[in-house]
């Protein structure tokens, strides 16, 4: 794994019914190639991982009323994305709103050719399907998370190189 990863914040975006949201991705070349995971994205400048899951969250979503909490999981990740490799040091929030309406509102270039739409998915459904997830087992995170709440300090998921 290279020492210079990408910084990223995710959000686990969670609604009034404990629902999250997911968007829909797809290779931008071959739409048959698809998965779901949570909003966020790269740092921008000198934004904080807070600032940059705020603003990633409001251009993926549209969705800017949020309260914003700790930082749940890290994961370090590589894959292959676009005709390149993406390696990451992904930190992610938990999110809560009440604001349930998602619109993508800033998309990039590369993001209008890569997401095929959101989705408010329960518990049950992450666990019952078929579809590719990132992270990797969401749904037990999920479902721990629900159960449990937020974890004292961050954990550090497995990392995954696709």
């Amino acid at each position: 794994m290279p020492a210079d990863l990408r910084r990223v914040a995710r959000v686990v975006l969670l609604d009034p019914d404990d629902r999250v949201l997911l968007m829909h991705g797809h290779e931008p070349d071959d739409p048959a190639v698809t998965w779901w995971f949570t909003p966020g994205g790269g740092l921008e400048g000198a934004e904080s991982r807070e600032e940059a899951a705020r603003r990633e969250l409001a251009e993926e979503t549209g969705i800017t009323r949020v309260e914003l909490g700790p930082v749940l999981w890290r994961r370090i990740c590589s894959f292959p994305f676009d005709g390149r490799r993406w390696d990451q040091d992904e930190w992610y929030f938990l999110g809560r709103t009440e604001q349930t309406a998602a619109v993508p509102a800033g998309l990039t270039e590369l993001e209008l050719r890569s997401v095929g739409g959101l989705r408010w998915w329960t518990c049950a459904e992450l666990e019952a399907t078929r579809e590719t997830v990132y992270p990797t087992r969401l749904a037990g995170l999920l479902r721990r998370l629900l159960d449990e709440g937020p974890p004292g300090t961050p954990v550090t998921l497995d990392t995954e190189i696709a």
